[in-house]
């Protein structure tokens, strides 16, 4: 039977912790009750007992005795101190009509007598404990209820908005009906045929007739075209209709001089009949988009307001059953009649007793069933309560299987390379070696995102919270895992194939083709708009590599600059990508002309772009984040990208030219990069080396219980980012080893990113645990604005 520590450690809201009663603690105060209550040690008589049958005999009649009345005067003494009922106040704040009250409620407990202080220190750290359940409970139905009231808003000037269109159609409908039966009277009277098309004329186009349609197309129009979606503002259309003012200025001439602006002054008749339908299919077009945005924004608000009702009210839950439980574990130590006259308040509490949750759940179910889901409850229910995918065990299987495939292979390899010798030939080296070190170091990255994910749910971080991932289709490390064996079985077992086929007198054009098939299946797998192999990842990451590319137009997520950051570690394998990709498409695997590619100007001009691509690409983030938000950090950190952009375009120089100017460079621009990678790294990213802190050098709030880890981390961490005097120190050794060693180099770095992912969103956790963020907030589409 699992205790209940850890059931309540494994269930509770990891951002709401703290606001959680302390268990343990209590648990404690019970220990030292029970401790205070042993009975003494066995007396100088109790001990002759067992020296012998002859002493016990003598001795045990008048010990029984003496026994017997000192029980009976220590029970008349129990019974007549420690049953006296006292009464202790538990304070809870009441929020009405943005005033904080203080409301007090008794709550009865045993007074035990004075010497009890282990009995009194219990029922204060319990009081205590309660008061914060019912504040912070309060607090959040609060929240959660304005946030209701504004939802229902939002909804129902949406629905006004729906509902201009038809309305207006069926206005068309009755003055098209008028005018037919002007036409008829017209026709009917004996005036000449010039005049009747003068009048048809401008009845058709003065402004009595037009100015319903007119107006009902720009009512539509003007409410849409504010719409707060994608950065614009929306004016509500409630806030319109409840001023009469503002209404009819809006109703007035000013309404129509818009839309003349939009017709030529000289149009004929027709041309001005085409210019207004063209208007108003355009504004409906665009009336209906928005429209559709505004309606998915708030559906996925009341998915997550009703995803905080269900925290809430687990938190309610298990709150009161961690009352209930140390009360029960009280109960057997000091008697029944406290923990029973307690319990009965802790019952009475706010926490338990409000209802307000409960209802407000069942109303947001109500309307998400009629409103988005066409009164399918089955449907709204998979949005409300979306159900996880359980962990397979065929997945491990797989996994287990393609690691042992994977070690076969690499080994069959190693062995085959070594007895044909074709490391001796450089034109192999060359050839193979760039290919298959991007998916090498593509699988180390995965498997390091595999461990990320490990660890994160092992620690109970939230990230699927943090990088906004569904937790229906988000990967898991088991996933990670067998992503990565599959793809490094798959490619060695392409390098042994390639191996075989080449030694045993196959064409080299033909062969030389593997490397290229393996990258053409995997960028075609990548795009498979079919529903198989991850395809929610697979386009969750090309959706993020698109905002990534488009960094400066594009509102950054935390998950955009996450992977930015993990691409600033993978330059090796762009280069590779861009060295195989060259070699491919200039036809140089026929000729094995391996050269036509690192000898082209525009060769080394693309090398210097995707060197800075992933810095820039970051750097921009930030210039975005900082005009979204204002934050000088933001410059600040654009200006750590900045300073290694310098650093990576140096040392391209000097490998180029191995001048003293450039080695001088190089290392006052990677010492600088370097010095303020750290900074960052430690102070902003991770939130360590704080001396003030509880925990020295560290920060306040630390998730693994070893805080040598912490040390230990930051050494690697400082260690792995000298990478960069290999480039500077120039070691002279063969073709193979020298591409081992940048291998082994870029390996290394990917080591420490994901050394370094796990530490950063640990602190972004934190940080969410500290301003107690369970819930994403929504922004909503509409806003109401003053008169």
């Amino acid at each position: 039977m699992v205790k209940f520590s850890k059931e309540l450690d494994a269930q509770l809201i990891p951002e709401w912790k703290e606001a959680f009663v302390n268990y343990w603690q209590l648990k404690k105060h019970v220990k030292k009750i029970k401790l205070s209550r042993k009975p003494d040690k066995p007396s100088h008589s109790d001990a002759l007992i067992r020296w012998g049958l002859v002493s016990s005999i003598l001795i045990y009649p008048v010990h029984s005795a003496v026994k017997k009345i000192t029980g009976w005067f220590r029970g008349y003494i129990d019974d007549n101190n420690s049953f006296a009922q006292a009464a202790i106040t538990v304070t809870s704040d009441n929020v009405e009509n943005g005033q904080v009250e203080d409301e007090a409620y008794e709550t009865e407990r045993t007074k035990l007598f004075n010497d009890e202080r282990e009995v009194r220190a219990f029922f204060e750290a319990l009081e205590e404990e309660l008061n914060k359940v019912n504040w912070f409970y309060e607090s959040r139905e609060i929240e959660f209820l304005d946030r209701g009231e504004e939802l229902n808003k939002q909804l129902q000037t949406l629905q006004e908005l729906k509902s201009i269109p038809s309305e207006r159609r069926r206005r068309n409908s009755s003055s098209l009906k008028a005018n037919s039966n002007r036409e008829g009277s017209l026709s009917s009277g004996s005036r000449p045929s010039s005049h009747r098309d003068h009048d048809l004329s401008s009845e058709s186009f003065g402004e009595p007739v037009n100015e319903n349609s007119m107006e009902e197309a720009l009512e539509e129009g003007h409410g849409v075209a504010t719409l707060e979606t994608n950065g614009a503002s929306y004016v509500s259309s409630v806030t319109r209709s409840s001023s009469p003012s503002s209404k009819s200025k809006l109703r007035g001439k000013p309404r129509r001089g818009m839309v003349k602006k939009r017709i030529p002054s000289t149009a004929t008749p027709a041309g001005t009949i085409v210019a207004l339908m063209s208007m108003l299919r355009d504004d409906l077009v665009d009336s209906k988009k928005k429209i559709q945005c505004a309606e998915k924004t708030i559906r996925g608000a009341f998915v997550e307001l009703y995803r905080g009702l269900c925290l809430l009210k687990n938190y309610s839950s298990l709150n009161l059953m961690a009352f209930t439980k140390i009360l029960k574990k009280f109960h057997k130590v000091a008697g029944p009649q406290a923990s029973t006259n307690y319990l009965k308040e802790v019952k009475k509490s706010h926490f338990v007793s409000s209802d307000k949750v409960i209802r407000l759940m069942d109303e947001v179910e109500s309307v998400f069933t009629k409103q988005f889901t066409n009164n399918d409850r089955k449907k709204a229910m998979k949005f409300l309560r979306p159900h996880q995918q359980r962990d397979s065990h065929m997945v491990t299987f797989f996994v287990g299987l393609l690691t042992g495939c994977f070690v076969t292979l690499f080994s069959l390899y190693a062995i085959l390379a070594h007895l044909t010798g074709i490391f001796s030939f450089r034109n192999y080296v060359e050839i193979v070696y760039p290919l298959f070190s991007a998916f090498a170091l593509f699988s180390l990255h995965l498997f390091m995102y595999g461990c990320n994910l490990f660890m994160w749910k092992r620690t109970r971080i939230n990230y699927n919270f943090i990088c906004e991932f569904s937790p229906t289709t988000a990967l898991k490390y088991r996933d990670a895992f067998l992503i990565c064996t599959a793809s490094m079985t798959t490619v060695v077992g392409a390098m042994v194939i390639h191996l075989l086929l080449l030694t045993n007198g196959f064409p080299s054009s033909r062969v030389n083709a593997i490397p290229g098939v393996i990258l053409l299946i995997y960028i075609l797998l990548l795009v498979c708009p079919f529903s198989v192999f991850y395809r929610p990842t697979r386009y969750c990451f090309i959706r993020v590599m698109r905002n990534i590319i488009c960094s400066p137009f594009v509102k950054v997520l935390m998950v955009d600059f996450f992977m930015a950051d993990q691409l600033t570690s993978q330059i090796p394998l762009l280069r590779h990508v861009e060295s195989t990709a060259c070699y491919f498409l200039a036809g140089s695997f026929g000729t094995r002309q391996y050269m036509t590619c690192k000898s082209g100007r525009l060769y080394r001009e693309l090398a210097y772009v995707i060197s800075f691509s992933p810095y820039y690409w970051r750097a921009m983030q930030c210039a975005r984040r900082w005009f979204d938000e204002g934050d000088v950090n933001h410059l600040a950190n654009m200006g750590k990208y900045v300073s290694a952009m310098v650093a990576a375009g140096a040392r391209i120089m000097y490998a180029r030219q191995e001048r003293m100017l450039w080695l001088i460079v190089v290392l006052v621009t990677s010492t600088v990069a370097m010095f303020y990678q750290l900074y960052w790294d430690f102070i902003k990213d991770w939130g360590v080396l704080n001396r003030r802190s509880k925990n020295p050098w560290l920060r306040d709030d630390l998730i693994l219980k070893n805080k040598c880890i912490y040390f230990i981390s930051i050494a690697l961490n400082i260690v792995l980012r000298f990478a960069w005097v290999e480039t500077v120190l120039r070691f002279r050794m063969g073709v193979v080893e020298l591409r081992l060693l940048d291998l082994l180099m870029a390996s290394l770095e990917v080591i420490r990113r994901g050394h370094w992912n796990f530490y950063r969103l640990e602190n972004e956790h934190l940080n969410n645990v500290g301003k107690f963020r369970a819930v994403k907030t929504v922004p909503l589409p509409f806003r109401e604005m003053d008169d």
